[in-house]
Order: structure tokens, then sequence, then C-alpha cells
């Protein structure tokens, strides 16, 4: 039977496509093998984001080849679309493929074993259909991805992923109702849409849709227990959608906001369509809706121009809003974007610098909210898998709350429990459990 091993980096989509193509693999008969293993081909699946995920995408390349030198390498993903030349002089590789052929990779494989060197990259701005690489299951998860949109039509000014991913495209909500009830008949009780850019769902669909339409749709007419929204900008969270969450039985009272600054003139600089004003007054809605509600946020620092006052302005503003958690990003000038040709760089040490102390004040927030949980109950949805550090059973709750389970057992796995917090561990709440099911 033929080994093919895959590797994968970035966000949500990518790995919700690296589980389509061995899904696929599998049903022709192919074995799926660890990426550390001896396979008889390699699949990587890159990311672009950062010069970093550059770097970690070679450095899988590079340790797939020191596995298996006679092994060809296919190399997908961001980067493959932004940087297919440079991948393709790679000791081992075999075939660069554009993101438009993810979808057609595990048919190819034999073809590529016993095929010369080539890249295959179209211009990814003419696609206009979502490559639907359908993921019936995921082994060993409670909770599942489901890629709903891809691309997106914003251009800011420091994002590589427009030119890697191309124009926002949306899947027919059809298809969307049919892969969400396979998911929940296949055993999972919570659903995760995804998208590069989710809230510009549908837009493209003829007639067009929005993405509150698409999830009342899933509401009637799939079986799924629990849905949650993956990243939106501020902008794409009306005050009718903030009314539908906070009637909803089954979406989770969680939201995760792009907000990439905390300064007017950065946002500006970066070609964001809204202020902190306006995040703020939307944060305030949110949580005077929907009692508990997770609010998280994505953070750049180090952005050009970005200087002691807006750096200022950026860590008073998170320190005056209540947060879940926050996910802190150093800047990275990627080629080919706006930013990159300013001329107001940011240090490297600078940014390292300013993401520690944001990466502070994060934690701090997540242990505040976390703990304004104990003694009150929550919605958990128990994992297969035991925490790491206590081997206690372990879940999120549906505001994104890890909770975990002292007096659980490996019986209560993919169950949604309702628990008491009780107490914290580091920032992590203690549950007791009050009832099951």
């Amino acid at each position: 039977m033929l080994k093919v091993a895959v590797a994968t980096l970035g966000c949500k989509v990518n790995h919700y496509e690296s589980a389509g193509i061995i899904e696929e693999m599998e049903a022709l008969g192919i074995s799926v093998v660890p990426f550390s293993t001896a396979a008889d081909l390699y699949i990587v699946n890159t990311c672009t984001v950062t010069a970093k995920t550059d770097f970690q995408s070679r450095q899988l390349v590079r340790r797939a080849y020191r596995t298996n030198p006679n092994a060809p390498i296919i190399v997908t993903g961001c980067y493959a679309q932004i940087a297919p030349h440079e991948l393709a002089t790679l000791p081992g590789v075999r075939m660069v493929a554009g993101t438009e052929m993810k979808e057609r990779l595990p048919e190819m494989i034999r073809d590529v074993i016993d095929g010369e060197r080539r890249i295959d990259v179209g211009d990814i701005s003419l696609k206009r259909t979502v490559s639907d690489l359908p993921v019936t299951r995921f082994p060993g998860q409670t909770r599942a991805y489901l890629k709903v949109q891809d691309g997106c039509n914003n251009f800011c000014s420091y994002c590589i992923i427009p030119y890697a991913r191309g124009r926002s495209r949306s899947l027919p909500a059809g298809d969307v109702i049919r892969h969400v009830q396979a998911l929940a008949e296949a055993g999972h009780r919570e659903i995760i849409l995804t998208g590069i850019c989710l809230g510009a769902y549908g837009r493209d669909l003829f007639p067009a849709a929005d993405l509150l339409t698409l999830v009342k749709k899933i509401e009637e007419e799939t079986d799924i227990e629990r849905l949650r929204i993956s990243s939106l900008n501020p902008t794409e969270i009306s005050d009718e959608a903030i009314e539908h969450f906070r009637n909803s039985k089954i979406l989770c009272r969680h939201f995760h906001l792009s907000l990439q600054s905390g300064d007017d003139r950065i946002l500006g600089l970066m070609r964001r369509d809204y202020t902190t004003g306006q995040v703020a007054d939307l944060v305030a809605r949110l949580q005077a809706a929907i009692p508990g509600i997770a609010v998280g946020m994505d953070v750049i620092t180090g952005f050009p121009g970005e200087a002691e006052e807006e750096f200022r302005n950026m860590t008073s503003f998170i320190e005056n809003i209540r947060l879940a958690y926050l996910h802190v990003f150093p800047y990275s000038r990627r080629p080919g974007t706006v930013a990159a040709a300013f001329s107001d760089q940011v240090t490297k040490s600078v940014m390292k610098e300013r993401a520690l102390i944001l990466r502070g004040i994060g934690n701090r927030k997540r242990i505040e909210f976390n703990s304004g949980f104990i003694g009150k109950m929550l919605s958990v949805l128990v994992e297969g898998s035991r925490d790491k550090e206590t081997g206690w059973m372990k879940g999120f709750s549906d505001n994104y709350v890890p909770v975990l389970l002292p007096e659980g057992d490996q019986s209560l796995a993919n169950r949604i429990v309702t628990v008491t917090g009780d107490r914290m561990i580091r920032e992590k709440v203690v549950g007791e459990i009050v009832t099951d099911g």
C-alpha cells in the first residue's frame, strides 16, 4: 500500500483542507502515515502569513527530505501560491501545487511519484468557486471544522493572503447543510464555521446571502448541537446578528474579532474600515445582550509607524476593554504588500518587547474572565484526550472557557455536561459535574 505523510501549517482553513486531502487519499486506498516516518511521498501544506511561517514551511520540506531522500515531495498551500519557484529549488520537491490544486492532489499522487518535477500554479484571482474537499469526520476530535468561505477582497496593507487565496467566494448553502449534517451524523457535537474572511460569506452567491442567513438555515435544517463562529471583522456583526445570537439554542457565546490595532491612526494605515470607538461600542453591545459571552481579539504590534504613542494607545485600549483572551502577532513585512514599502519600519527588538507586554495583558485578561465563572454553571463539551498536566478529563464551555473535570472518566468523552466552576488551576476552571446530557 502506498504510504503518504502530510504536514500542515497555518489557519483552520488550511487544516480543514489537509483533512479533506487525507480523507480522499484514504478512500483511494492510500495509507496516511505520520510525517516523522518514512513514506513514499510527502505533502507539505504551507502558510505564508508571516516570514516565520515561510521559514517553518521550508523546514518541513527539508525534514521530509532527510527522513526519506528518495521520496518525492509535493508543496502546496499559500506559500506555494506566492513563491512557487523558490520552493521548487528545495531538495526532494517534485511538485509545487497552487492553492486551487489541493482538491486534485489525492488523484494525482501516483502520477507525481512517476513524473518529472513540475510547477502547477495558476492565477488564483480568477478562481470563483470554493475548492470543496468535503470532510465527513475528524477522527479523535469532538469539535469539527467546516470551511464555508475562501479568499478575501479587503487587501489590508499588511496582508499577503488575498494574493495567496484569491477573491472571496462562498460554498452554496445547500452544500453547507449537507456537510454539517454529515459531520453531525459522524458524531461531532460541535461545528466551527470557518473561512478566510468569514463575514463576507454569501456576497458572491446568486442570489446574494449572508452569514446570518446561513446560520439560521443550519439551525432549522440540521441536527448539530453546538455551532461556533470563527474570526470576524468588527464591521461584520450587525444588531440583528447580536439579537439572533442572544436567542439561539445552539450558537456558542463566543466571538473572535480581528482588531489588529488599538490605535486609530494605525488602523487607517492598515486599511481597516473601523475605529477603536466602534469596536468598543460593539463589545459593549455584545456583552450587554449576551451574558457571559467570550470576546477574544487578534492584534498586530510593530506595524510601520507604530511609535510609543500609538503603542500606548493600543495598550490603553486593551486594558480598558473586557476580553476573554488576546492573540498577539508581531508585524511581518510581506513583499508585495503596501506596508512593505513604508519607510518607518519598527525594529524586531522593539516588536518583541511590545509583544511580550501585550501577551502579559492578554494572560491577565484570560485569567480574569475565566475566574468569573467560579460558582457559576457552564455547558462543557468533553474532549477525548486528557489534560497533560493533571491527567483529568477536559473540555471547553460554549463560551470558550477551558474546564478540567477531576471526577470525570473516559465515558464522558464527546458528551456535553453541565458543571459548576469550583476553583482555578492557572487559567483553567476546575468544574464539578452537575448534570450529564
